[in-house]
């Protein structure tokens, strides 16, 4: 069974009300909102009528993105983290997403695992004490601080988190980094939520993927977001599958709920055959 839902990044121009409600009508069990779609947060709504409809539509709030550079722990981000998860915890959002610094700074063997460390020992009691969970976002850019999951659940374990910090995977990210290579870990135990998107164009080797390449999955793609999906779902992955495309070809669809419908009639049509 596949438990859909729909980041917010997937037609960002919408009003979170909007997608809340087509979110519902296409069968999803939820949205991924987010705080970096350049306008006011919520469309200027309040936290508790976020939450209002989130429980009249019974959808839930699956995340509330993002807390950007979380690995480069500071005063200014102590801040920017206790803002968002008392937001998050006023929606109802399961969690916050962590992403990490992403310009080739902090990237250090040595350096980036002791930053990643520090910042989840100070965001583990923010989270604990609202209730809601960190989900961390390994991406796959060569210049990023965390491109790798093992390195992010070794730390996780490290402050004795489990129970606080969880994976997004995201099958771009995922792909980008090796993650496909045969016996490449995907720790399904750790994992809260699979972000997916797809990449068609011939002509782009991995290294050279962009966001803007990332569009809805269809039998064009190249990353393997059936087979992702799958082998998670066969080690034990029961939680929901959010569409989270970048790509200005998406952005800019007249009628987005249609094509996000036939996306997921796809995948779940596709969910057999051969692992990544």
């Amino acid at each position: 069974m596949l438990q859909k839902a729909i980041n917010h990044m997937a037609c960002p121009s919408m009003r979170y009300d909007d997608l809340m409600r087509i979110a519902k009508r296409l069968g999803c069990v939820g949205v991924h909102l987010r705080n970096d779609l350049n306008r006011p947060l919520f469309d200027g709504d309040s936290p508790e009528q976020v939450q209002q409809l989130s429980v009249d539509l019974d959808i839930k709030i699956t995340g509330l993105a993002q807390l950007e550079r979380f690995n480069e722990w500071n005063a200014e981000r102590a801040e920017q983290a206790a803002s968002l998860v008392k937001t998050a915890a006023a929606i109802g959002a399961a969690g916050i997403g962590l992403i990490p610094v992403n310009d080739g700074s902090g990237t250090a063997d040595g350096e980036r695992q002791a930053n990643l460390k520090t910042a989840l020992a100070e965001l583990k009691p923010l989270l604990q004490a609202a209730g809601i969970k960190g989900f961390i976002e390994p991406l796959g850019f060569v210049q990023c601080s965390l491109r790798h999951k093992a390195e992010a659940v070794e730390a996780i374990e490290a402050v004795e988190g489990e129970s606080t910090f969880m994976l997004v995977h995201d099958t771009f990210h995922h792909f980008i980094a090796n993650g496909c290579a045969i016996g490449a870990p995907i720790f399904p135990e750790h994992t809260g939520i699979i972000e997916i998107s797809g990449v068609v164009d011939p002509r782009l080797g991995a290294m050279d993927m962009r966001d803007e390449h990332r569009i809805l999955v269809d039998a064009r793609d190249r990353i393997g977001n059936v087979d992702q999906i799958r082998e998670l779902q066969e080690a034990g992955y029961s939680g929901s599958v959010s569409f989270e495309p970048f790509s200005p070809e998406v952005h800019g669809l007249e009628n987005p709920s249609e094509a996000i419908a036939q996306s997921f009639d796809f995948i779940a049509s596709e969910l057999s055959g051969s692992s990544c």
